[in-house]
């Protein structure tokens, strides 16, 4: 049976428990433990597939298809563990979950409640983590901020696990902020021992305090923060702010982190910590490159917003580590693109990368960043709707089809009206609208390209039309219309009518099915956007 380890966060959001908890997860593999890892959200979403990059940041899509948090992509490049649907539990799921039993009656009757029955159901998905798996440790995020409304299910479920588990079989460990006023040139502890004293409210000890700071905290402080929220001294760790986040692990190691998680735990370890491997390839080479740097160009539209591309960001930096290279990342804004020069944005970058986005906003920047790269020769990555971006710069200007475009369910009536192309992500078809341009063309140039043109009305040669749109997430237009039979640009993506992520849901049959580009993640024909 494994052992368990809870992160909860207090004082403010945003202090950094998915890196905390990441790094725990590092510091443990380096002692010989098995771990895997898991995201409490105290949101009602199901899951954040529809949520608004500017409210959630990036949705993290894992191996099996789901659609998680980005703490998961955390959990990934700080340790060794591949995660799934079970890694990352929602209310919404909770709740859903729990509803369907109740319809099925599958509660005899019972009413149905806060506790016993979502706790009970909180608690069966933290253990269904780690079933059949051979693990050591079961390390738990819990996201919010103690006080939250939402998250008090989450913090009851665990306070029950930790008595059920046992003494010694589940540890607390709480990330908390100890402010600096510059104004009077003091840390400040009060917040923190109000956090504590929130958590113990609920009926939750940390047995460990993470105090996220700028600046030493003394061990006049520690003791100070250790008296009033009941830990021990050296209990009390602080995590100041680093030049680089994979330097974390390292300097929790040096405060002794490992061996005390170690001990409340009674923990059966064969070796001593061995971060040595990450220091030589991760930390060195982020801190001190023998090379670079190089420079690579990020276009989209939710830019301003740090997490939009979390994982689009550390894939480009993992890049420059494993090469021991230095690399720079120019964000450029698509959407202002479309009103500047873009060589002013784009001058003296070694690469060019667009990724996904929801919304025809931003779109046109975006294609002109292409332009520049492919006409530059600079080599350029797209990823999702950028590669399909790259198809319709493509068309536009090397096949002078000026009236490509890509379009989604959503935007039927732009592409009756207007006529534009779809570009499908699996079938590497490039549809066009009613106006006639590949008629014209007489599809000898796309053919020439090695792109097969066809009508956009109608189903794809030798395939029904609920085949094709089972296939790749498609389905019928607003108003019910057949309008491809092949593979579509999902509802709410990139040319589409809609500016949001959940704009597109998909209908077929007279059956109300999720987002269409969920169907294209589980099948593996698209990345997150």
């Amino acid at each position: 049976m494994p052992k368990y380890i809870f992160i909860t966060g207090g004082v403010v959001s945003s202090l950094g428990k998915g890196v905390a908890s990441a790094s725990i997860g590092r510091l443990l593999e380096s002692r010989g433990l098995k771990i895997t890892m898991q995201k409490l959200d105290p949101y009602i979403n199901v899951d954040p597939g529809t949520m608004n990059p500017y409210q959630h940041g990036e949705v993290y899509v894992t191996d099996d298809g789901s659609e998680t948090d980005l703490d998961l992509g955390h959990y990934e490049r700080f340790t060794s563990i591949i995660t799934g649907r079970e890694n990352n539990l929602t209310t919404g799921r909770i709740y859903e979950s729990v509803i369907r039993k109740e319809r099925a009656g599958e509660y005899l009757g019972s009413t149905v409640q806060v506790v016993p029955h979502i706790t009970d159901e909180i608690k069966e998905g933290i253990r269904r983590v780690s079933k059949g798996k051979n693990l050591d440790v079961v390390i738990c995020e819990v996201g919010g901020t103690v006080g939250d409304i939402e998250s008090l299910p989450f913090l009851e479920a665990i306070r029950q696990f930790k008595l059920e588990q046992g003494r010694g079989n589940a540890l607390n460990i709480h990330l908390t902020l100890i402010p600096y006023l510059r104004a009077a040139g003091e840390l400040k502890t009060k917040p923190t021992q109000h956090s504590v004293q929130k958590l113990r409210e609920i009926g939750l000890q940390p047995e460990i305090l993470l105090c996220r700071t700028e600046k030493p905290v003394s061990r006049g402080l520690r003791e100070k923060i250790a008296l009033f929220c009941n830990v021990e001294v050296d209990a009390v760790i602080q995590a100041r702010d680093v030049r680089d986040i994979y330097e974390i692990p390292i300097v929790f190691h040096e405060q002794g982190l490992d061996d005390l998680i170690i001990k409340f735990l009674d923990l059966k370890v064969e070796r001593g910590h061995d971060l040595r491997d990450w220091e030589e390839r991760v930390v060195r080479p982020a801190l001190s490159p023998s090379q670079g740097p190089v420079r690579i160009a990020v276009v989209g539209k939710y830019i301003e917003l740090q997490d939009a591309y979390k994982s689009i960001y550390e894939a480009i930096r993992h890049g420059g580590l494993a090469n021991d290279c230095a690399v720079e990342i120019r964000r450029v804004e698509s959407e202002k693109l479309e009103k500047r020069e873009v060589e002013a944005a784009l001058r003296e970058v070694d690469g060019v990368l667009v990724p996904g986005g929801f919304g025809y906003r931003g779109i046109e920047g975006k294609i002109k960043a292409i332009r520049y790269a492919r006409e530059n020769g600079i080599p350029y990555f797209g990823i999702c709707l950028g590669m399909q971006c790259a198809a319709i710069e493509f068309a536009r200007n090397a096949l002078n089809l000026k009236g490509a475009n890509s379009t989604g369910r959503c935007a039927a009536r732009h592409v009756r009206e207007r006529g534009s192309f779809s570009l499908g992500a699996g079938s590497h078809r490039l549809h066009h609208g009613d106006a006639g341009l590949g008629r014209r063309a007489g599809g000898g140039s796309l053919r020439e390209a090695g792109i097969h043109l066809e009508g956009f009305r109608g189903a794809a040669p030798g395939r029904k039309f609920g085949q094709a749109a089972d296939a790749a997430g498609g389905g019928p237009d607003a108003q019910g219309n057949g309008q491809s039979g092949g593979k579509r640009v999902r509802p709410g993506e990139e040319g589409a009518a809609g500016d949001h992520p959940g704009a597109g849901r998909l209908r077929r049959g007279g059956e109300r099915q999720g987002p269409a580009h969920r169907h294209l993640h589980r099948r593996g024909l698209a990345p997150p956007c």
